[in-house]
């Protein structure tokens, strides 16, 4: 059977479902097409189950620090790693079925819960149905990689979303990647309980970040009792009798490391190798990564990419601004940008770190003028009084314009106080619109102006 929509929306990921009710609420007919769990990445084995873990663990870590607060806890802190599951399902599950309760209730939007597979450039077999639109919207995420190294399909391994899934304490997880992936569940399975050691092939953690950060966060792992080896250029897998036996190659430090599992966070890759899109001449990468532009059309007219399957971004912030881009365009008259969007993350990793535009190091390769600030934590009054006074946080600025170049804060309330630098900068005012404000004390925020107040040239 053939069946033509004014849309067809590949992906219930952060992009697709939004999507939908405002093309619906437009008066258009849409076809939306998901393969396996409404949602995403962030709603299944993203965000939601990630966060609901480290909440459980904080909590767990902040058992054992109680004595540090005057509190009496008798007996040793103990998790239930049975219970962990039953918290993070039962709330991922409410957003799954949430997202897809809203999109088979949308008036005009007829939902296939089938694989979805190009075979014309505006035409999607669905199952048994072939769809037609003029317009066609992939949103189809990512997965993890699991990457060529002697001996992964010989040994059990986890990645970031068979993870999720354990019931069990491992008694100790070897993690083989050191970025925001694998250090989150470093941390997580650490406070678990876990013997945990993290595995990096390059010569510090999160690469993509300042060597400052980098540092911080290595130290703050390890004052958890994490081991981290860097420098392992020569990764390998066996079997041994405590479970898989990782080898490394590092300066300093044993040549092998056994551990009960293993978890690769070495990387993504996009959804994009089934799809089709070479009947539908849409360009991809040599990652497999569609080619878009400035407004996420593809190469051919009539279809966009929106989330992680574009590779302009790897996080559902950016994926859910993909889809405001691609609404404003079509339906408001507003001609939106991603050369407009501002690079934001977080790691969330305790305490988190909180980053916005260029970094030091991107700062630095442009030989422009600029000033740099920087406050401790544990100078920032609120850090202290909660016992959480880890971590830094650092502002640059361009000395000619004054305006914020970028900035980070890793510690307690990161994550949140990052976004008042975030929103100045996209309002496009000079650094002294912060610095003069009055920010309520005590929180972590208020240190922001003190910090704006004492910049320095950076030299």
């Amino acid at each position: 059977m053939s069946d033509h929509f004014d849309a067809i929306i590949l992906g219930a990921g952060q992009a697709g479902p939004s999507l939908a009710a405002r093309l619906t609420s437009a008066g258009q007919r849409v076809a939306f097409v998901e393969r396996k769990l409404f949602g995403g990445t962030c709603v299944n084995t993203g965000c939601i189950p990630t966060k609901t873990m480290v909440a459980s663990a904080y909590a767990a870590h902040m058992a054992r620090r109680a004595s540090d607060f005057g509190v009496a806890i008798a007996g040793p802190v103990r998790v239930d790693m049975k219970a962990v599951k039953a918290r993070k399902d039962a709330i991922l599950a409410k957003s799954r079925t949430g997202v897809e309760r809203w999109l088979r209730g949308m008036n005009n939007c007829t939902v296939f819960h089938e694989a979805g597979r190009f075979v014309g450039s505006h035409s999607v077999q669905a199952g048994t149905e072939t769809l037609t639109a003029d317009r066609v919207f992939i949103n189809v995420g990512g997965r993890a990689v699991v990457p060529d190294l002697p001996g992964v399909r010989d040994v059990p391994y986890l990645i970031n979303s068979t993870i999720l899934e354990l019931e069990q304490l491992p008694h100790h997880l070897v993690v083989v990647g050191g970025s925001y992936v694998g250090l989150e569940f470093a941390q997580m399975f650490r406070r678990f309980g876990s013997e945990v050691t993290v595995i990096e092939k390059g010569p510090r953690l999160i690469a993509h970040e300042d060597e400052d950060i980098s540092k911080a966060v290595e130290e703050i792992l390890e004052s958890e009792g994490i081991h981290v080896r860097l420098g392992s250029e020569c990764i390998a897998f066996g079997r041994c009798a405590a479970g898989v036996c990782v080898h490394v190659s590092c300066a300093a430090g044993e040549p092998e490391t056994h551990g009960s599992h293993v978890l690769l966070a070495v990387g993504r890759r996009p959804n994009t190798d089934d799809l089709g899109l070479e009947k539908a001449g849409v360009k991809t990468d040599e990652h497999g990564y569609i080619v878009v532009d400035d407004q996420l059309r593809t190469s051919v007219e009539g279809i966009w990419a929106m989330g992680d399957c574009n590779g302009k971004g790897a996080f559902t912030h950016t994926s859910y601004n993909d889809f405001e881009i691609v609404a404003a365009n079509l339906l408001d008259n507003d001609p939106r940008r991603l050369s407009d969007r501002i690079p934001a993350h977080g790691l969330y990793i305790d305490p988190p770190l909180g980053r916005v535009g260029m970094s030091e190091r991107e700062v630095r390769k442009t030989g422009k003028p600029a000033l740099l600030g920087i406050r401790p934590m544990t100078k920032v009054g609120r850090a202290v009084e909660k016992g959480e006074d880890k971590g830094f946080m650092k502002v640059l600025v361009d000395a000619e314009s004054r305006k914020i170049l970028g900035a980070a804060i890793l510690g307690t309330g990161g994550d949140e106080a990052i976004h008042c630098i975030l929103d100045l900068m996209y309002a496009g005012a000079s650094y002294t619109t912060l610095q003069r404000a009055m920010h309520i004390h005590p929180t972590v925020s208020e240190l922001i102006p003190t910090m704006l107040g004492d910049l320095k040239p950076l030299q």
